[in-house]
């Protein structure tokens, strides 16, 4: 995978334009963003000061998406976003769906709670997203990448809906 910007690596530095293993990025950022947004879920959803979530989650969210435009690039970052307005109310139901697994919903909680936690999910699954991308050998092969790219779209659907009537 192309660089967007510079980056460092158990020591060595990559710079904007340098192709990076795509086994350096997706693993670590894979198992650190799981286990960051899982505190921030149990932190938000917890009882912890809704200060502390900000903070703690605010740094962590901040510091990703600077590694995601340096990895990425502005414009992939940029969709990320958009498309996070687009599909608000599937992450609705995701937060929904996870928190039914703990006996709650997210009406439960006032909205402010539900900040962190909803933009670590849309950290996540850009992330998820491009690690299929990459996985799957499509990220320079335009006609493959579409087929990834829908495949990922009928998978993500499939389980929103799934989600939603195993919840419902």
């Amino acid at each position: 995978m192309k660089l967007h910007g510079g980056l460092t690596v158990n020591g060595r530095a990559y710079a904007s334009g340098d192709d990076i293993p795509a086994v350096f990025v997706y693993p670590f950022f894979l198992v650190h963003m799981l286990a960051f947004g899982a505190s921030g879920f149990f932190m938000a959803y917890g009882g912890v000061p809704a200060l502390f979530v900000y903070m703690h989650g605010g740094i962590a969210i901040l510091v990703y998406t600077v590694f995601y435009l340096a990895i990425f690039g502005r414009d992939e970052v940029k969709w990320m976003f958009i498309n996070a307005g687009l599909g608000l109310f599937g992450i609705l139901s995701q937060i929904d769906w996870l928190l039914s697994l703990f006996g709650r919903s997210v009406g439960d909680y006032p909205i402010y709670v539900h900040v962190i936690p909803f933009l670590y999910f849309v950290l996540y699954t850009f992330l998820i997203r491009h690690a299929v991308v990459d996985m799957l050998g499509a990220r320079e092969d335009e006609a493959r990448r579409s087929r990834v790219e829908y495949g990922y779209v009928g998978v993500s659907l499939a389980f929103y809906l799934l989600a939603h009537f195993l919840e419902g």
